[in-house]
């Protein structure tokens, strides 16, 4: 009974986060709010991508697997948009990605990155660069959600050549 109860509960709020981007998506189109408009048509059509090729409504960690990829991608874009000299379009990405952070979990700080790692690290006996994927599967399993697989990897990196 009591996963019955939990697996309801998951749902529920799966779909509030749903139910959430919709409401701001409303808002914004009564605010005239282009850019949270327009950032938050691209996360409806990127969730609605998922669902087709899932066939099925999303768990709340699956919309947010898809929230962190549109960041991923907004900070790349963001990344060559400077590197071309193109400030302003940077500048639109970085707003379009503060958008996507209000729906994402509280992220960790670079220390609790490293604290969970060291953990990690512990738990499995790593020694060194060689263990990286051991590393990274239990530390993406923890921290999905609340941090960029990118930033978990440069630290892990770190503290394993650190430690050999």
């Amino acid at each position: 009974m009591l996963e019955i109860i939990n697996l309801l509960s998951f749902t529920d709020r799966a779909m509030s986060l749903n139910k959430q981007i919709n409401e701001d998506l409303k808002n914004a189109l009564k605010q005239n709010d282009t850019i949270r408009l327009s950032c938050l048509r691209m996360l409806k059509t990127a969730i609605k991508n998922m669902q087709v090729e899932k066939r099925r409504d999303l768990k709340e960690d699956e919309i947010q697997a898809v929230i962190s990829t549109m960041i991923r991608k907004g900070r790349e874009a963001a990344e060559e948009f400077r590197k071309g000299g193109r400030e302003e379009l940077a500048r639109k990405e970085d707003q379009e990605i503060a958008i996507y952070y209000t729906y994402m979990p509280k992220q960790l700080t670079e220390e609790e990155i490293e604290k969970t790692l060291s953990e990690i690290i512990s738990e499995i006996s790593a020694k060194g660069l060689k263990d990286l994927g051991k590393v990274m599967g239990e530390a993406m399993a923890r921290m999905t959600g609340k941090a960029q697989g990118k930033e978990i990897s440069r630290i892990a990196k770190k503290i394993l050549t650190v430690d050999k």
